[in-house]
C-alpha cells in the first residue's frame, strides 16, 4: 500500500510539472482535416485550402493535411482547389474558441472544361458526410476497423478487448484474436506499419493484451489480402495505428478504480512481494546468481561446501502472505505538442503513460477429468505499464515520423491446488510462478512525392526488442496415499527426486527484430482513367536466444526416519536453512541441451500492384507478392540436427470491387497466402504446463501451410457512419498447421502437426444503423443499433493413423458461430452516452485429440457489457464500466458422450459422459474513471 501511495504521490508531482511547462493559446481555433480523391481514396498532396475571398491559405502536406490556425471563433467558408478536380466551397464550417474543427474533404476529378470552371458548393455537415462515405467505401480489400471515438464509447481496456467489436473476430485465453475461425497463428499484427515478432514463448501469437487501448488510434482488420500486405496470414492482418501528431496543443490525465466480484476485497495469498512489484519490475531479486554453478558442474557433482553456498543463492522465501485484494487502478497521463513554422513546416509530439495494477482471484477453478478430481486457487498479482513516444516533422512535401512504444507486464501467480489423483494418491501442489513481458518496438518512417507526378516513396525502418523472463517458476507437490487419509502427518513432499513438474524453472527468451521496407507509388492513366502503380521491397530479420534450465532440490539423506520428518514439513519450513546448512538437500538439474536454442530468421519481398479503374464503377486492385524466407534453429545439443527450412513463395492476389450505386458495393476477391512455423513450434524444447498437466513441444518436422482464398461481399451505406453488409469466404488449406494433444505417454504432450488437408469457410452479416428509419424523434436519431454474425463451418482430415480416436473434425479454434452486438444512445446534447455490448462464441477445439483424449472444447458464454459516460464540462468526462455482467463460467472439457453440450459429472474416472478440463468463474468487473483534459 505505501508504494502505491508513493506512486500516486509521484503521478501528481508529474503532472504538475507538466502543467506548469506548457501555455496554450486562448480565444483563437484551428480547422484542419485530410483531402482525398473521393473514387480512390488516396490522399491528394498539394491541394490549395484557405478561406474564401482571402489569400490565406495553405497546402496539404505528404499526407493530405492541412490545418488552418489563429482563427477567430466564427463561421466560415473554406475553397479547396486542386489541378484537375473540380473546385469545392464549403460553407458553415464553424469555428470555436480555443478548439480544432475537423473537416475533411473528398476531391472529384473534372471530366470537362465546363466542370473544370464550375465550383462545387456545400454545407460542413454534407462534406462530412461524404467524406466518411468515402472512407468507408474505398478500401481497397475487405476489412473491418474500429476508430478511437468508438473505443472510447466501450468498456475495453486493452486492444485484446477492441478487437471483440469487429466482425467475425473473437478472444482465445482473454488474449489472442481469432478471425473468422482461424486461430491466432493464422493472423499477423502490425504496429505503425511494421510487423510484429510473437511475444509468446509456447506459440506463435501476438498478446494484444499489452496494448492499452488509449494508446490506440484506429485499428483495421484485412480479411482479404494484397500485395503490399505480409503474405503470412490467412485470417486477418491486425493493423494497429498508435496516436501521431495532434491537431493543439493538449495535456490529458486519468484515474480510475475497479471492483471485481470474486477478488476485490478478498482474501489474496502470494508469495514474498516488493515494493517495486508494484511498478512492474522484479529487480533482480529472483534470477540466478552470476557465480551460479554451470549445469556440467551440477551434473559432476559439487562438493558439500559448494553445495550448500550454490543453494543459499536461491531465493528460501517460501511464505504465503496474505493481504486483501485491491481494487484495480489505472492511470493515464497523454500529452501533445505542436510547432508551426514557416513555409508550412510542422513539428509534432504525442506522449503518452498508462499504469494499472490488478490483484484477480480464481477460486475454485475444477478440474475433473481422466485421473483427475482437482481444485485449483489461483491469485494474479499484475502491474502493466505502457509508454508512447511520437513525433513527425512536416516540412514541404515530405513529413518524418519516428514513433517508439514500450510495454511491460508483470503477472506474479501463486496457485494452490487439492484433490486426487486416482492413479497415485491425494495431492497438494504449490506453484510461484512470475512471468515478465516486455516489449520495444521503435519505428522511423518517410513519406516524400517524388515530382511534379504526384509520385511518392515511402520507407520505413524499424527495430524491436522483446523479452519473456521467468525467473524461478517454483512448483511443489506433496502426495498422501489413500490408505493414509487417516493420518494427520500423510502427506508427503515429493523430494526423493527432480522432475519437470517438481522443479525450478529459470527461462528466459530474448529476441531482436530489425525491418527495412521501401515502396513506391505512381498515378498514372489507363483506360482513360486514373490509376496507381505501386511496387515495394522490404526485408526482416530476427534474431532469438532462448534459455532454460530446471533446478531442483534433491533429498540427501539415507535414514529414512530422517527423510520421513524432512517430508512432512509444512512448505515454509520444507526448504529451511537449518536442512540447508546441514546438507541435507543436494542441488540437481535437469540437463537437456536441447532445451535451448537459437534461432534466427530472414523474410525477403518484394510485390508488384495495379490500383486500377475500369469504367465508371468498376475497381481492380491486384498484383503479385513474392517471398523468399529462410530459418535456422540449432539447439545445443550434438544429438538433434540444426533445424533449416527454405521458402520461396508466389503470391498473387486480385480484389475486385464494382460500385452498384454512390451507396453500395459489391467485391470479390482472390489471394493465396501462408502460414510459418514459429521458432517456438520448431523447437524441441519441452515445458511441463503445470495448468494443462501436460508438457508442450516443438515438432522440428513442422512445414508451412499454403492457403487459397475467396470472397464475396456485398456492402450498403445507408448513411455516414453506417453499413448493411454480407460476406461470405471459402479457404482451402495444404499441410495446416494445429495443436493437438500427443497422449501415448502417462503425461501427454501438446504438441504440433500439419493436416495435409483442411477448408473452412462461411458467412458474416454486419449491420450498423440509427433507429430514425423507425421515426423522427430525437430519441430515435440518437439510438444507434449494431451487430455482426459469422456463421464458419470447417472440416480437417485427420492424419490416417488408426489409433487416432477423430478421423474428422473442425479447426482447432473455430468457432461455428461468432455474435456481437449492441445498442448505443446519446441524450443530454451528447453529454452522456449509453452503450451495451453483447458477445457470444459457438463451442470450438482448444486442442486438436489423440489416441486416449479426444479434442478439448471451449465452452459457449454469453458475455454482456455496459458503459455509461457523462461530460462534466468539455474537458472533464465520467465514465462507469461493467465488463462480463453476467459472470457465466469459463469451461474447457472433453465431449465424452457427443452430445455438442457440456454436461458434466461427477465422478470424472469412470464417467463416458463429459469430462472437465477447467471449470472457473472470472466475477464480473465494475469501474468508474475520470479524465480530465487541460
Amino acid at each position: 500500500m505505501k508504494s502505491q501511495l508513493t506512486l500516486k504521490k509521484a503521478f501528481l508531482i508529474t503532472i504538475m510539472v507538466l502543467s506548469s511547462a506548457f501555455v496554450f493559446a486562448q480565444g483563437t481555433g484551428k480547422i484542419s482535416g485530410t483531402v482525398s480523391d473521393k473514387k480512390t481514396g488516396e490522399t491528394l498532396i498539394g491541394v490549395s485550402v484557405k478561406i474564401a475571398g482571402t489569400t490565406r491559405g495553405v497546402a496539404t502536406d505528404i499526407d493530405g493535411k492541412y490545418i488552418l490556425t489563429g482563427l477567430t471563433p466564427g463561421k466560415y467558408a473554406i475553397e479547396i482547389s486542386y489541378i484537375s478536380y473540380a473546385t469545392k466551397r464549403i460553407t458553415d464550417v464553424e469555428v470555436k474558441e480555443a478548439a480544432v474543427t475537423n473537416l475533411n474533404v473528398v476531391m472529384e476529378e473534372a471530366n470537362s472544361q465546363t466542370l473544370k470552371q464550375v465550383v462545387i458548393t456545400g454545407s460542413y455537415k454534407q462534406e462530412s458526410v461524404n467524406a466518411l462515405y468515402a472512407q468507408q467505401k474505398n478500401s481497397a480489400s475487405i476489412s473491418d476497423g474500429i476508430s478511437s471515438e468508438s473505443i472510447k464509447r466501450s468498456p475495453d481496456r486493452n486492444t485484446s478487448d477492441v478487437l471483440k467489436r469487429v466482425s467475425g473476430a473473437n478472444i482465445q485465453d482473454n488474449k489472442f484474436v481469432v478471425i473468422r475461425g482461424l486461430g491466432d497463428r493464422y493472423n499477423t499484427a502490425l504496429l505503425d506499419h511494421a510487423e510484429l515478432p510473437s511475444t509468446e514463448p509456447n506459440r506463435k501469437a501476438f498478446s494484444f493484451d499489452i496494448v492499452p487501448s488509449s494508446l490506440v488510434d484506429n485499428l483495421i482488420i484485412n480479411k482479404t489480402a494484397t500485395p503490399d500486405l505480409p503474405g503470412n496470414f490467412t485470417g486477418g492482418a491486425i493493423q494497429v495505428i498508435t496516436k501521431d501528431v495532434p491537431d493543439n496543443d493538449f495535456i490529458s490525465i486519468g484515474i480510475g478504480a475497479g471492483y471485481n466480484t470474486v477478488s476485490t476485497f478478498k482474501d489474496f495469498i502470494s508469495g514474498p512481494r516488493a515494493g517495486i512489484n508494484y511498478l512492474g519490475f522484479d529487480g533482480g531479486n529472483r534470477e540466478l546468481a552470476a557465480n551460479f554453478p554451470s549445469t556440467n558442474a551440477i551434473s559432476a557433482g559439487l562438493d558439500p561446501a559448494k553445495n550448500i553456498a550454490a543453494i543459499k543463492t536461491l531465493p528460501n522465501d517460501w511464505n504465503k502472505y496474505s493481504m486483501s485484494a485491491l481494487p484495480t487502478q489505472n492511470y493515464q497521463l497523454s500529452l501533445g505538442k505542436t510547432k508551426n513554422f514557416e513555409n508550412n513546416r510542422k513539428l509534432g509530439a504525442i506522449f503518452a503513460l498508462t499504469y494499472r495494477n490488478s490483484q484477480s482471484i480464481t477460486p475454485d477453478l475444477t478440474r475433473s477429468f481422466h485421473v483427475y478430481n482437482l481444485v485449483d486457487n489461483q491469485y494474479k498479482f499484475s502491474t502493466s505499464l505502457g509508454a508512447l513516444a511520437n513525433f513527425a516533422y512536416s516540412y514541404g512535401n515530405s513529413k518524418i515520423t519516428f514513433k517508439n512504444i514500450y510495454n511491460k507486464v508483470f503477472d506474479d501467480t501463486y496457485l494452490y491446488r487439492e484433490g486426487n489423483d486416482v492413479s497415485r494418491g491425494d495431492i497438494r501442489f504449490y506453484a510461484f510462478d512470475l512471468l515478465q513481458k516486455t516489449l520495444f518496438k521503435s519505428t522511423i518512417e518517410g513519406n516524400h512525392k517524388v515530382s511534379g507526378k504526384n509520385d511518392k516513396i515511402n520507407w520505413s525502418l524499424s527495430f524491436d526488442d522483446v523479452l519473456n523472463d521467468q525467473p524461478d517458476q517454483r512448483k511443489v507437490e506433496y502426495f498422501r496415499n489413500v490408505a493414509d487419509r487417516d493420518d494427520p502427518n500423510g502427506f508427503r513432499a515429493s523430494i526423493t527426486g527432480l522432475g519437470k513438474a517438481n522443479t525450478r524453472l529459470f527461462s528466459k527468451m530474448h529476441e531482436n527484430g530489425y525491418a527495412g521496407t521501401v515502396n513506391y507509388s505512381l498515378p498514372l492513366t489507363m483506360f482513360s482513367k486514373s490509376a496507381t502503380l505501386k511496387a515495394g521491397l522490404n526485408s526482416q530479420y530476427r534474431d532469438r536466444d532462448f534459455d532454460v534450465r530446471f533446478i531442483g532440490l534433491v533429498l540427501n539423506t539415507n535414514d529414512p526416519t530422517e527423510a520421513n520428518d524432512i517430508r512432512i514439513r509444512p512448505l515454509n519450513t520444507l526448504f529451511g536453512s537449518d536442512l540447508v546448512n546441514a546438507g541435507k538437500y543436494r542441488l540437481d538439474e535437469i540437463a537437456n541441451a536441447g532445451d535451448k536454442y537459437t534461432a534466427n530468421s530472414l523474410n525477403n519481398a518484394a510485390y508488384l500492384m495495379l490500383d486500377n479503374k475500369i469504367g465508371e464503377k468498376m475497381r481492380v486492385v491486384w498484383g503479385v507478392r513474392a517471398e523468399q524466407f529462410k530459418v535456422n534453429l540449432n539447439t545445443f545439443s550434438t544429438l538433434i540436427d540444426p533445424i533449416e527450412q527454405n521458402y520461396f513463395d508466389i503470391l498473387p492476389s486480385a480484389n475486385f470491387t464494382y460500385s452498384i450505386t454512390p451507396k453500395a458495393n459489391f467485391r470479390v476477391s482472390y489471394a493465396r497466402t501462408l502460414a510459418r512455423p514459429e521458432l517456438r513450434e520448431l523447437a524441441p524444447f519441452q515445458y511441463y504446463d503445470y495448468e494443462l498437466l501436460a508438457i508442450q513441444a516443438g515438432n522440428t518436422h513442422l512445414k508451412r501451410a499454403l492457403i487459397d482464398n475467396i470472397d464475396l461481399r456485398y456492402e450498403f451505406y445507408p448513411s455516414a457512419g453506417q453499413i448493411l453488409s454480407v460476406s461470405a469466404f471459402y479457404k482451402n488449406f495444404n499441410n495446416a498447421i494445429e495443436s493437438y494433444i500427443d497422449d501415448v505417454n502417462s503425461t501427454p504432450i501438446v504438441s504440433y502437426f500439419n493436416s495435409k488437408k483442411a477448408s473452412t469457410y462461411g458467412v458474416e452479416f454486419e449491420g450498423r444503423k440509427t433507429l430514425d428509419f423507425i421515426g423522427t424523434s430525437d430519441f430515435l436519431k440518437n439510438t444507434t443499433l449494431y451487430a455482426n454474425v459469422a456463421i464458419i463451418k470447417s472440416k480437417v482430415e485427420n492424419p490416417n493413423n488408426p489409433q487416432l480416436l477423430e478421423k474428422e473434425r473442425p479447426m482447432v479454434g473455430q468457432a461455428p458461430y461468432v455474435i456481437n452486438a449492441g445498442i448505443q444512445h446519446n441524450l443530454l446534447e451528447n453529454k452522456m452516452g449509453i452503450n451495451v455490448l453483447y458477445n457470444r462464441v459457438g463451442r470450438k477445439i482448444y486442442k486438436a485429440g489423440g489416441q486416449q483424449f479426444p479434442s478439448v472444447w471451449e465452452n459457449p458464454r454469453d458475455v454482456i457489457d455496459f458503459q455509461l459516460s457523462y461530460k462534466v464540462s468539455k474537458k472533464a468526462e465520467l465514465k462507469f464500466n461493467a465488463g462480463d455482467i453476467l459472470n457465466q463460467r469459463n469451461v474447457l472439457y472433453f465431449d465424452k458422450d457427443n452430445s455438442k453440450t457440456y454436461n458434466p459429472v461427477a465422478n470424472a474416472v469412470s464417467s463416458t459422459n463429459d469430462q472437465t478440463i477447467s471449470s472457473y468463474k472470472a466475477g464480473s468487473n465494475y469501474s468508474l474513471s475520470f479524465s480530465y483534459v487541460f
